[in-house]
C-alpha cells in the first residue's frame, strides 16, 4: 500500500519541519549563548556590590553576556574544582600572596594579555597570572559611642586598661594580624620582615580573650557598627561603607597596611575566553575609576583617577602615604603553609 501524501498534507509536513528546525536552531543559540556566561567570584557585602555595579553590570550591558555572581571566595574550594577538573568559577578575587602561590601551584590560567590591556596597569599588582582588583589598606577602625577617646595606633589595640572592650581581627591566617602585633609591641616597621612568630603570638596572647574574629568583610562592619566589637582591623572600603551609610565610626590611618586583591582564573575555567574579556573590562581605566569611587579602594589602573571627582581620591588609600607600610606579598607567599599551620593551632588553643 502507497502512502500518499496530499498538498495539505505536505504543507504540515513542510511547516513541522521548519519549527522543528527552527526550534533546535534556537536551543542551540541558546545553550551557547549560556557557554559564554560567566561566574564571577569574590568577598561578598559591599565590596561584591561595587564590584558588580562597576563591572558585572556595564560588561553585560556592552557584551550581553551575563555574569552570574557566587561567593564568599574559599581558597580550599577554588583547589578542590581545579583538582577534580570540574571548575565552575570563571573570575575569582583572591588576595596577591595567594595567586603568587597559586600559580607557582599551577591552580591558575596565564592572563591573555592579547585580550587584556597591560600598558596602564600597576605593574606592582599585575603578573603573568594576575591582574590588580584593588589596592587597599588595613586601618584602625572603633565605634565611637563605645570608645571613650581616641585611639592613636595598634598599640591601643593591645591595651586592655586604656581602651577596654573585644577587639576584632581578620580571622584567617593572611598578611596583616601578624604584623599589627609586632608593630604594637615596638618592631620598627623596616624590620617586620622576616616575620618573628614567636613575639607576635606572645603579644597576641594578651588579648587574645577579648578577640571577637570576623571572616568577611561584611562581618567586620557589623560588629564595629553594632559595638560588639569596640576596635577593629578593618579593609578600609569597609569603614568608608560604614561611613557613608552614616555609621558613628571612627578610623586611623596610622601605620596603615597596604596590599592588594587581584583576579585569577582557575585552571581548566569553563568560559577561559569569556574571563579575559571580563579582566579587560574591570581593570580598565573607567571600570577602576567606577568601583574606586563606590568602594574607597584604590584603583590599579594608572589612568583611572583622571576620571575620578576631585573629592573621591582625597579618601583613597594612596592619600594616605605617611607611615603607610607595604605588606610583603613574597614573603608571605613563600611562608603561606608555614605560618598557616602555626596561626591556626593557636586559635584552636
Amino acid at each position: 500500500m502507497k502512502l500518499i501524501i496530499t498538498g495539505v498534507l505536505a504543507r504540515l509536513l513542510a511547516t513541522t519541519l521548519l519549527a522543528t528546525t527552527l526550534l533546535a536552531t534556537t536551543l542551540l543559540a541558546t545553550t551557547a549563548a549560556k557557554a559564554e556566561d560567566m561566574v564571577f567570584t569574590s568577598w561578598g557585602g559591599t565590596t561584591q556590590e561595587a564590584q558588580t555595579k562597576s563591572w558585572a553590570e556595564p560588561f553585560t550591558a556592552a557584551s550581553g553576556i551575563k555574569v552570574m555572581q557566587d561567593g564568599p571566595t574559599d581558597y580550599g574550594k577554588l583547589k578542590a574544582m581545579v583538582d577534580s577538573g570540574s571548575v565552575n568559577w570563571d573570575v575569582v578575587d583572591v588576595e596577591m600572596d595567594f595567586a603568587i602561590k597559586a600559580a607557582k601551584d599551577g591552580l591558575l590560567e596565564p592572563i591573555d594579555f592579547a585580550a587584556v590591556p597591560k600598558a596602564d596597569l600597576d605593574p606592582r599588582f599585575t603578573t603573568d597570572h594576575a591582574v590588580g582588583s584593588f589596592y587597599y589598606s588595613f586601618v584602625l577602625a572603633w565605634n565611637k559611642g563605645a570608645v571613650s577617646g581616641e585611639p592613636a595606633g595598634w598599640a591601643d589595640m593591645f591595651d586592655l586598661k586604656k581602651f577596654p572592650g573585644k577587639r576584632t581581627f581578620y580571622k584567617w591566617s593572611a598578611p596583616g594580624v601578624i604584623e599589627i602585633a609586632l608593630l604594637a609591641d615596638g618592631v620598627p616597621a623596616d624590620k617586620l620582615y622576616p616575620l618573628d612568630l614567636d613575639r607576635a603570638f606572645k603579644k597576641l596572647d594578651t588579648i587574645k580573650s577579648d578577640i571577637v574574629w570576623w571572616g568577611g568583610g561584611a562581618e567586620s562592619q557589623q560588629l564595629i557598627a553594632s559595638g560588639e566589637a569596640t576596635f577593629g582591623q578593618l579593609w578600609n572600603g569597609r569603614v568608608f561603607a560604614l561611613e557613608k551609610d552614616g555609621a558613628d565610626v571612627g578610623v586611623s590611618w596610622n601605620q596603615n597596611l597596604t596590599a592588594a586583591d587581584v583576579l585569577v582564573v582557575p585552571k581548566g575555567a569553563k568560559n577561559k575566553d569569556t574571563a579575559m574579556k571580563f579582566l579587560a573590562a574591570a581593570s580598565s581605566p573607567a571600570g577602576q575609576a567606577k568601583f574606586a569611587e563606590a568602594s574607597g579602594y584604590a584603583p590599579i589602573n594608572t589612568k583611572a583617577k583622571a576620571e575620578m571627582p576631585a573629592d573621591a581620591v582625597k579618601s583613597l588609600p594612596d592619600a594616605h602615604v605617611d607611615g603607610q607600610i607595604n605588606l610583603d606579598m613574597n614573603y608571605w607567599a613563600a611562608n603561606r603553609d608555614t605560618i598557616a599551620a602555626r596561626w591556626y593551632a593557636w586559635q584552636a588553643k
